[in-house]
């Protein structure tokens, strides 16, 4: 008790009041779980550069939905319709999954949610993805919603920053984010190196964080939120983007090769601007969950923020797992954290995504 009342009464006094609380977490997957040399050996990949990428990827395992081989055994590339076909059912799946999982972990039900925020980039759809999962769960049709779509693997603290303000506005009342990722629906099936890239590194998955804004004489475990930063990094606006691609009749993920040395070289840059008032250095920060971008990526943000390999422990470990999840792979690193129990009372974390924009946004929080 004593180290904790000490560890409460240094906090620095520029720290901003809470904007919300997170209260519980739930992730879900979907399709058959795959490694990396399985994964070349389905696809009938030979070319030793193409399975370089994905072998020294430090992913072991993703879970994804491919298309059935054919009579002769190729597996064929999905036209655009069929693919925006699986990205509504896995994403309507995977995202029910998780959000039951959140609200379980919180002994909250269907009926106590108030918003309902959902993220995806790996497809598009009308009404959005917050109308097809109230109808498809049953939740209260006067449940308010909003949707955060094509924004790519940084959405998660988007979602976070909309739902975290509504939070404030509705005192004791509950909102999800829900980010839901059927990165099997945005594959393109060819032999190119820039479809290796991508097909080397993404997986399905979806996550769900539930948010309280505390009530007065009412309190809930789970950390504070305290305040966003966001970057956007013009110069490198196309080096990651998803469009259409003409001669493959679909759209295309790409990822520009500089892309963890540009993410490496910005990241001080929002960092430093999110703790910018709060007396708070790196050093203070006790518990970072970013982005599992890719292995490149992960390494750029160490080096360059001074970060141990322990820092980024549960992102490396997610890569590993699940591969890049796309906006809820922090959610899997923060469930990791949750269940790892090593968290104390006025530690302080940083949450990190990056994607399309090129963008890195981070949000500040405390035990």
């Amino acid at each position: 008790m004593t180290a904790t009342l000490e560890r409460a009464s240094a906090s620095p006094v520029g720290i901003p009041p809470a904007i919300s609380r997170m209260v519980g977490v739930g992730t879900a997957v979907a399709g058959t779980t795959v490694s990396q040399p399985a994964l070349l050996d389905l696809l009938g990949i030979e070319d030793p550069k193409i399975r370089s990428i994905y072998l020294n990827s430090a992913i072991g395992t993703r879970r994804l939905t491919l298309p059935e081989p054919d009579a002769s055994g190729v597996r064929r590339p999905e036209p655009q319709g069929a693919l925006l076909a699986k990205h509504k059912r896995l994403a309507v799946e995977m995202g029910g999954q998780a959000l039951q999982a959140c609200l379980k972990n919180i002994g909250a039900s269907l009926s106590d949610l108030r918003h309902l925020c959902c993220v995806t980039s790996t497809g598009f759809l009308t009404p959005g993805l917050s109308a097809l999962m109230i109808k498809e769960l049953g939740i209260d049709p006067h449940c308010s919603r909003s949707d955060i779509v094509g924004m790519g693997c940084n959405a998660g603290l988007n979602a976070l920053n909309v739902v975290a303000g509504w939070s404030a506005a509705h005192p004791g009342e509950l909102g999800v984010v829900l980010c839901t990722e059927a990165c099997s629906a945005a594959y393109a099936l060819d032999g190119t190196m820039r479809t290796a890239v991508v097909n080397s590194l993404f997986g399905d998955g979806a996550a769900a964080l539930a948010l309280i804004s505390d009530a007065p004489g009412q309190s809930r475990p789970g950390p504070r939120i305290l305040k966003f930063a966001s970057f956007l990094i013009t110069d490198a606006i196309d080096a990651m983007r998803y469009d259409w691609d003409s001669d493959l009749g679909r759209f295309s993920f790409f990822l520009d090769p500089q892309i963890p040395y540009v993410v490496g070289a910005n990241a001080e840059t929002v960092v430093d601007r999110l703790l910018a008032g709060t007396g708070l250095r790196r050093r203070d920060i006790a518990q970072w969950l970013v982005h599992s971008g890719g292995k490149k990526v992960i390494d750029a943000v160490v080096v360059n923020l001074g970060l141990t390999r322990h820092d980024v422990r549960h992102t490396t470990r997610i890569l590993r797992d699940y591969g890049n999840v796309s906006s809820g792979s922090f959610l899997f690193s923060y469930e990791r954290l949750v269940e790892e129990g090593v968290t104390r009372p006025g530690d302080y974390g940083v949450l990190m995504t990056m994607g399309p924009g090129s963008t890195i946004e981070t949000a500040l929080v405390q035990w």
